[in-house]
């Protein structure tokens, strides 16, 4: 496979390592999310009134902060969060029309009314959509046919397996925002983020949680709720092999002085802190400038063309894959790079790096990993029905 580049790894682990997780509730992650959302909405109505997909790349959200004035036992929202949605979307076919307006405002209620336990959708937000069709050299490229066509030149990575820091870093943040958090701890917003880092064995994690203030009576109250999640990840952190560990939980509060992180709806963004697609989490949900990463803000494009959000994912399995199933591979990484109007499955260049458990050559695992790609470059196309599921994760 002339693509195909395999390259060594180094084994050496790195002296520092930083990983930082976006929680559900955090404003660029809720831009993420709605998106994302909006794209599997249309491609499921798409598909219901044509029976395909049509072009969209709805990847462009911006989230404006509003203004609250949070109290112990209460609060209020003063100037509710502005949301605009934004990008190209197929909205008339003949003559029938796609209401993609309100299939984008609708959507987006429902998510933030679904995940964020303490926000109003109705009252605390206002919704905009700003969504145009799209240009017809990239509708031509969309066209139906049996091989989709890459819509972009762009590239894509991934690494496998995940680290004790990064498995950390998503297991605190997950289980903070556990769905049975609105009976067991309805304090915790869902508006997280954590920061791990790792010098040698020594691990330092700072969390942030947007702490609901009608849940909480006084200042005592919130310092019990935050030391239950420091609780949780000095837990956690012994879990996975990380015992020396060092938490910080809401670092910035001076509760003498009752400056702490407290509001009404649980995020941030009630009261000016504002949100953005794609910067945020990548694909595999962490932050992790020690390993590859791109700027592409896979949430929202479409999933049949757009290699921007196929090429990340796709590379992210691969990586996964070449451990697994190749047992003298300790860890990969993979990068692939696409060129606009090549079929999705033949990209201009997969690069594979892998280190070995046994310090052998790179080179002699070359048969196997050329046919694992292969592979796994064939059943691109069928991502797409698990970007549209929902299962396939891009935040």
């Amino acid at each position: 496979m002339d693509r195909l580049v395999i390259s060594p790894l180094t084994t050496a682990e790195a002296a520092v390592e930083l990983v930082e997780r976006k929680g559900l509730g955090h404003p660029d992650t809720i831009c993420d999310a709605l998106a994302e959302t909006l794209s599997r909405n249309l491609c499921g109505e798409y598909r219901r009134r044509f029976g395909a997909i049509l072009h969209h790349n709805v990847d462009k959200a911006l989230l404006c902060g509003g203004r609250a004035a949070a109290a112990f036992g209460g609060g209020r929202v003063i100037a509710p969060i502005e949301i605009y949605l934004g990008g190209r979307a197929t909205s008339e076919v003949g003559n029938d029309t796609v209401p993609v307006r309100e299939i984008a405002i609708e959507g987006s209620r429902e998510w933030l009314a679904a995940n964020l336990h303490a926000f109003d959708a109705d009252r605390h937000v206002r919704i905009h959509s700003v969504i145009h069709p799209g240009s017809q050299d990239l509708q031509a490229l969309f066209g139906h046919r049996e091989l989709p066509l890459a819509n972009d030149t762009s590239l894509g990575v991934g690494h496998a397996p995940l680290t004790p820091l990064e498995q950390l870093v998503l297991a605190i943040e997950r289980r903070i925002n556990e769905r049975d958090r609105n009976r067991e701890n309805p304090a915790w917003g869902e508006d997280v983020k954590v920061m791990g880092i790792r010098r040698g064995a020594s691990v330092q994690v700072t969390v942030a949680c947007a702490m609901i203030g009608r849940h909480l009576v006084d200042i005592d109250a919130y310092l019990a709720a935050k030391a239950a999640i420091e609780t949780l990840v000095r837990a956690l952190a012994a879990e996975h092999g990380l015992p020396d560990c060092a938490v910080a939980v809401n670092a910035a509060d001076d509760a003498s002085s009752g400056a702490v992180y407290l509001t009404v709806t649980g995020t941030s963004a009630e009261a000016g802190d504002d949100g953005q697609v794609g910067r945020g989490n990548r694909v595999n949900g962490l932050i992790t400038p020690g390993q590859p990463m791109t700027l592409e803000a896979a949430a929202g494009k479409n999933p049949v063309t757009h290699v921007g959000k196929l090429y990340n994912v796709a590379a992210q399995e691969i990586a996964a894959a070449l451990v697994a199933a190749i047992p003298e591979i300790a860890r990969a990484q993979c990068a692939m790079v696409s060129r606009i109007g090549r079929p999705v499955t033949d990209p201009a260049l997969v690069e594979v790096k892998i280190a070995t458990r046994d310090a052998r050559p790179a080179a002699a695992l070359a048969s196997r990993i050329e046919a694992l790609v292969s592979e796994r470059l064939a059943r691109i196309p069928g991502l797409v029905d698990g970007f549209v599921a929902g299962t396939i994760g891009v935040f």
